[in-house]
C-alpha cells in the first residue's frame, strides 16, 4: 500500500501502489503543463468517509511513495481515463482499471510518453 503526502500539513491518503503509479503519471502531466485541477476519489475499504476532494496545484508539495521497490507495469488507458476525468467539473478522479487493450508498457516508458 502506497501513500500519497499532500500539502504542508502532510495529509497522507493510502493508496494500493499499482493504482498510485498511474495517478502519479496522470497528476505530474497535468502539472507539467501547470494545469491546476481538484483529485476526487472514494475510500474503498467501507471505512464511511465516503468522497475526498484535493485541489491540486503546482505550489503545493505533493509526494508520492510506494512500499514496493519494483516499478509497476503501466497501462496508459488508465492514465488516460483518469485524465479525461480531469476536464470535467467534478475533476479528476480515481477511476477503475480498464482491461488491457495491448501490451502494458514500463513505467519509464509511459512516463516520458506523457510528459
Amino acid at each position: 500500500m502506497g501513500t500519497l503526502f499532500y500539502g504542508s500539513d502532510r495529509t497522507a491518503v493510502d493508496i494500493d501502489d499499482r493504482t498510485l503509479a498511474h495517478l502519479q503519471l496522470a497528476v505530474v502531466a497535468k502539472l507539467r503543463r501547470h494545469e491546476s485541477f481538484s483529485l476526487t476519489w472514494r475510500d474503498a475499504d467501507g471505512s464511511g468517509q465516503g468522497r475526498h476532494v484535493l485541489w491540486v496545484h503546482e505550489s503545493i508539495p505533493l509526494r508520492f511513495v510506494y512500499a514496493g521497490s519494483r516499478m509497476a507495469a503501466i497501462n496508459r488507458a488508465w492514465v488516460d481515463a483518469m485524465l479525461a476525468t480531469a476536464t470535467t467539473t467534478t475533476g479528476m478522479r480515481v477511476v477503475p482499471e480498464p482491461p488491457l487493450g495491448g501490451a502494458a508498457v514500463a513505467a519509464g516508458d509511459a512516463a516520458s510518453a506523457l510528459g
